[in-house]
C-alpha cells in the first residue's frame, strides 16, 4: 500500500511538471515570416485565441488544419505566466504587449487580447462552467458539453488554495444569505462558491495555448505574428462560398492559405468579440450603408454584424483592512437570486514594473484594480484620459502603506441586457474598431447594480468579515475613503439612498472583460455556428453569445472550441461514410 502510494505521488508529479514544461517547444508553431507564399489546409482557424487553439488541437487529430494568431507567444513572456505580474500586461500599451487596450464609445478602458491563447493569457484566471439553463437554451448536447469541460480542465484548471481574506469573503457571502455553501465546484449553481483557477499553486498561469499539447503535429501548423486581412469568397450561384485567406507577417510579407478541394472544408473566424465582426466586415460580409462608407467590396449585406454587443459591468468597493491580507485574485463568487454576481480580489504588490518600463521603477500595483491597468474609477468613463490614469499613478505612490492594505469587494451584473454596437473606423485590421456596449442603459441592469451594492454593504457589516474592516467604519465613508485615493472614490451623497447608488453605478463602472457578442446565434450565425447565408464559414468564439455564460465566460469559450470540433468531426465522417459528400 506504501508503496503505491508513494508511486501514486510520484505520477503526480511528473504531470504537475510536465503541464508546467509543455507547449514551449511546440514543433508545429513558427513565426508567419517562415509561412510559404501559398499553402492549402482542410481547415483555416482565423484566432488562436480561448476558443481557436482548442479547436484547431481537436480539429488536427484527423485534418490538416492552419491556425493563425496575430499576437506571439505566451511562453516567451514570463509576465503572462505569473500571476504576481497580471497588472503588468494589462498596463503595458506598447505595440508588442500580449493586451491591446481599447477604450469604449462609452469611455470605459479596456484590453483586447493579442497572443497565442487569447483572453486566457492576459485575464484574472477565474474557471467556471456555465449553468444548465445556458446550456439548454443553445441546444448543446449535454453529456458532449461536460466531457469537452473535462478535457480541458485537464489541462487548464486548478482548485485554488484559500488565503484568510478570501476565506473571510465566502463566510461574510453565507452570512448575509447567499446560500447554499456549494463548497468547490466548477459548476454555476445559486449560492457561495469555490471556483477553479488557471492559475497553479505557484501561481503560474496555464492558458487556452496549453490545450494545443492535444494536437496531432502533423496535422498542424501555428503561425504567430499572423494578421489576416481579409478572407476571399468565390460564389456558387448567387451564395458566396469562403475559400481562403489573406494574412500579413511581422515583416509586411504577403501570405495566402486556401481551402483543400472539399465540400466540407471550412474557415472559421475565432477572433473574439472584437476581431470575428471587424474581420467579417473588412471582408465584405456586414452592414451594407457602413461598408460603402469605407469603400469595401460587398460581399453580402449582414445587417447584425456588429450588433448586439454587451460588456457585463462591473463595480467595486475598496475596504482597508486593520489586518493584512494575501495577495489574491478571484477565487470565491456569490452566485445571488437578483441577478448580481459578488467576487473579491485582495491585496497589493510593488513588483510591478512602471508603466514606462524602467527596470529600476517599481509601482504599486492593485492587480486588477490598478490605475495604470486602466480600471480608473475616481472620475466617470469620460473623464478616464491618460492624464487621468497618471494623476491616479502618483496619487497612489504617496498614499500611507497602511491605506494599500486591504481589498476590493465587487458586483457584476449578469447578462448584461444593455447593448451597443461595433463599427469600423479604418480598414487596418490589427486597429480597434469603434464598440458601444450602453452599459446601465436597460435598467434591469441598474436595479441589479444597486442590489449588488448593497450586498456588499453586508458583507462588510458582517461578523465573518469583521477581521478584514474596522470597526464602526460607515458604509458611505467607505465609498467615500480618501477622496484623493484611486480606486473607487467618488462621493456619493445621500449614503444608501438607491437614486445615488444609481448614479455610483454609473460613475464607477469598469470592465471585468467579459465583453462579447458582434456575431450572435440567430442574428449572424446559425446554432451550428456556420454564417447565415455563406457557405464554408463559421464563427466559433465569444462574439457568438447573446449572454455571458456563468459568472466568468473563458471555461464555455474554450469547452466551445472542444465541443465544436468534435461535433464537425464526427458530421464529416458520418456524411463522408455515407457518401453524401466528399
Amino acid at each position: 500500500m506504501a508503496f503505491l502510494v508513494v508511486t501514486t505521488l510520484f505520477v503526480q508529479l511528473l504531470l504537475c511538471l510536465s503541464r508546467q514544461a509543455r507547449g514551449a517547444n511546440y514543433t508545429f508553431m513558427r513565426e508567419a515570416v517562415e509561412a510559404p507564399a501559398v499553402a492549402y489546409y482542410d481547415y483555416i482557424i482565423i484566432g488562436g485565441g480561448t476558443a481557436g487553439c482548442p479547436l484547431a488541437a481537436t480539429l488536427s487529430e484527423r485534418y490538416r488544419v492552419l491556425l493563425l494568431e496575430r499576437g506571439g507567444s505566451p511562453y516567451d513572456d514570463a509576465r503572462v505566466l505569473n500571476m504576481a505580474h497580471f497588472a503588468d500586461v494589462l498596463a503595458d500599451t506598447s505595440a508588442a504587449s500580449p493586451s491591446q487596450r481599447f477604450v469604449s464609445e462609452d469611455g470605459v478602458i479596456n484590453a483586447r487580447p493579442r497572443v497565442l491563447g487569447g483572453g486566457s493569457c492576459i485575464n484574472a484566471g477565474f474557471f467556471t462552467r456555465a449553468g444548465a439553463g445556458y446550456v439548454r437554451a443553445l441546444g448543446w448536447d449535454p453529456r458532449e458539453v461536460v466531457s469537452a469541460y473535462r478535457w480541458v480542465e485537464d489541462v487548464v484548471a486548478f482548485q485554488p488554495e484559500l488565503g484568510p481574506w478570501q476565506a473571510a469573503l465566502r463566510r461574510g457571502l453565507l452570512e448575509i444569505g447567499v446560500v447554499p455553501d456549494n463548497a468547490f465546484t466548477y459548476d454555476h449553481i445559486l449560492g457561495t462558491k469555490v471556483g477553479g483557477s488557471i492559475f497553479d499553486a505557484q501561481g503560474r498561469r496555464h492558458t487556452a495555448a496549453d490545450l494545443l499539447r492535444y494536437s496531432r503535429p502533423d496535422g498542424i501548423d501555428v503561425f504567430l505574428r499572423a494578421t489576416v486581412a481579409r478572407i476571399l469568397f468565390s460564389r456558387k450561384g448567387t451564395k458566396p462560398v469562403a475559400r481562403g485567406v489573406v494574412y500579413h507577417d511581422s515583416r509586411g510579407g504577403t501570405h495566402m492559405a486556401l481551402l483543400n478541394m472539399g465540400a466540407r472544408n471550412e474557415i472559421i473566424l475565432s477572433a473574439g468579440a472584437l476581431g470575428s465582426p471587424q474581420l467579417l466586415m473588412l471582408s465584405g460580409v456586414g452592414p451594407a450603408d457602413h461598408l460603402n462608407q469605407f469603400g469595401i467590396n460587398l460581399v453580402l449585406d449582414h445587417p447584425g454584424v456588429g450588433q448586439g454587443m454587451s460588456d457585463n459591468p462591473m463595480n467595486a468597493i475598496y475596504v482597508p483592512s486593520p489586518s493584512l491580507v494575501e495577495l489574491s485574485l478571484i477565487q470565491v463568487v456569490g452566485i445571488t437570486r437578483f441577478g448580481s454576481y459578488i467576487e473579491g480580489a485582495s491585496g497589493s504588490n510593488w513588483n510591478s514594473r512602471s508603466p514606462s518600463g524602467a527596470d529600476d521603477a517599481q509601482v504599486r500595483s492593485f492587480g486588477m484594480f490598478s490605475p495604470q491597468t486602466g480600471q480608473l474609477a475616481t472620475v466617470p468613463p469620460k473623464q478616464r484620459t491618460p492624464e487621468a490614469i497618471a494623476r491616479a499613478v502618483e496619487a497612489m505612490s504617496q498614499v500611507p502603506d497602511a491605506a494599500l492594505r486591504g481589498g476590493f469587494i465587487l458586483e457584476k451584473v449578469l447578462g448584461p441586457q444593455s447593448t451597443g454596437r461595433l463599427a469600423l473606423r479604418n480598414l487596418d485590421p490589427d486597429d480597434n474598431p469603434a464598440v458601444s456596449f450602453n452599459y446601465f442603459s436597460h435598467p434591469d441592469d441598474l436595479r441589479r447594480c444597486v442590489a449588488g451594492i448593497g450586498a456588499i454593504e453586508r458583507v462588510i457589516r458582517s461578523r465573518a468579515f469583521s477581521r478584514f474592516a474596522y470597526p464602526n467604519f460607515a458604509f458611505p465613508a467607505t465609498i467615500n475613503v480618501t477622496a484623493e485615493f484611486p480606486a473607487n472614490l467618488l462621493r456619493v451623497r445621500g449614503g444608501s439612498d438607491p437614486r445615488a447608488l444609481e448614479q455610483f453605478c454609473r460613475d464607477t463602472v469598469m470592465t471585468i472583460w467579459h465583453y462579447h457578442g458582434g456575431c450572435q446565434v440567430g442574428r449572424v450565425v446559425d446554432r451550428d455556428y456556420r454564417v447565415l447565408g455563406i457557405e464554408a464559414l463559421r464563427v466559433i468564439d465569444g462574439s457568438t453569445f447573446n449572454a455571458s455564460p456563468g459568472t466568468n465566460p473563458q471555461a464555455t469559450v474554450m469547452m466551445l472550441g472542444r465541443y465544436m470540433g468534435v461535433k464537425i468531426q464526427k458530421e464529416r465522417m458520418i456524411a463522408e461514410g455515407s457518401g453524401r459528400e466528399q
